[in-house]
């Protein structure tokens, strides 16, 4: 069993759930930018939840099958056909040798996940059959998909169709996002007033938004606490002697346009971050198109570690229902 890419999309990637231990080497986690959403689709299909999917970027990609399956697409509101025939999201379906899945055009988010039974059987690399492009490591040749691909599928007799997760287990960012973000280390470098219109400002997503980080934009810009510039960091206020980088922190190069490093992020550097977006909203920033308006939200570690419970609950409401 294989999948012929027809048409790649404009992005679509091999990913996992990542591969966790060679951050400070300088190899990022990678694996899914929405997390739950492969969860799901992995579920759905009858697969372990880490299993290798397809993860695509505002298009869908055009596959062909070559034996039976189960499949099922998760994450952003892309609407996919098989055969021409709309298929519902966020539920298992069927496919034969020769069918063919495509999608319309994007509705709701940036990211959706294809999952198939058995899971795309890309070679494993540390641990791990994610596509970190940055590196050209894993997945598919260490890229993005190109049109003549063949994907391997490892056997599975995979989950019956009709399976699905329930409506309010679906999660996905408002009309406004909010991510809630801890306060960081460097703090103090900027001033108090500065520090409150931070959390207050709506910010924009900038169309420069990938697996390494997101851009935002139309806040105010940072005032910084004056200092003598310490030894081995720049002139620049927002600059830092270098620095380890958590997932999730928010740097504000120059002070004005704060970016949140992701899957793909680099693991360390010279600007100071503000905070970290918690880990329970780090799958909504992947679902985050340019221009949404976003609001950074303050919470503190009691409240991070609930939001953290509470992704996992529903988490395992989702095991529960689909067994």
């Amino acid at each position: 069993m294989a999948i012929k890419v027809l048409k790649p999309g404009l992005s679509t990637t091999v990913q996992d759930l990542g591969r966790p231990g060679y951050y400070h080497l300088g190899i990022p986690l990678s694996g899914a930018m929405d997390r739950f959403a492969l969860s799901c689709a992995n579920l759905l299909v009858g697969n372990e939840e880490g299993a290798a999917a397809l993860e695509c970027t505002f298009m869908g990609p055009e596959l062909e099958f070559t034996g039976d399956a189960t499949v099922a697409v998760t994450g952003a509101e892309l609407p996919a056909r098989l055969n021409g025939t709309l298929q519902p999201g966020w539920t298992s379906f069927g496919v034969k040798k020769g069918d063919v899945l495509a999608f319309d055009f994007l509705k709701k988010g940036a990211r959706a996940y294809i999952a198939v039974s058995g899971g795309v059987a890309v070679p494993l690399l540390l641990g791990s059959r994610s596509t970190y492009t940055l590196g050209a490591l894993g997945g598919h040749q260490g890229r993005k998909l190109e049109a003549g691909d063949v994907l391997p599928v490892s056997e599975a007799r995979g989950a019956k169709a009709g399976r699905a997760v329930a409506e309010d287990c679906r999660r996905g960012p408002g009309a406004q996002a909010e991510l809630r973000a801890i306060p960081g280390l460097y703090w103090h470098r900027v001033t108090e007033p500065s520090g409150r219109h931070f959390f207050e400002d709506s910010w924009k997503v900038a169309p420069e938004a990938d697996r390494i980080g997101y851009r935002f934009r139309d806040g105010r810009p940072l005032d910084f606490v004056p200092r003598t510039p310490p030894f081995g960091a720049g002139s620049d206020p927002s600059n830092i002697v270098d620095a380890c980088y958590p997932y999730g922190s928010i740097q504000v190069p120059g002070g004005t346009e704060p970016i949140v490093l992701h899957r793909d992020a680099v693991s360390g550097g010279g600007y100071m971050m503000v905070g970290t977006v918690i880990s329970a909203d780090m799958d909504l920033i992947g679902q985050l198109q340019p221009h949404t308006a976003t609001r950074f939200v303050e919470v503190d570690m009691p409240a991070a570690l609930a939001a953290r419970h509470d992704r996992e609950n529903l988490l395992n409401k989702v095991r529960a229902a689909l067994g």
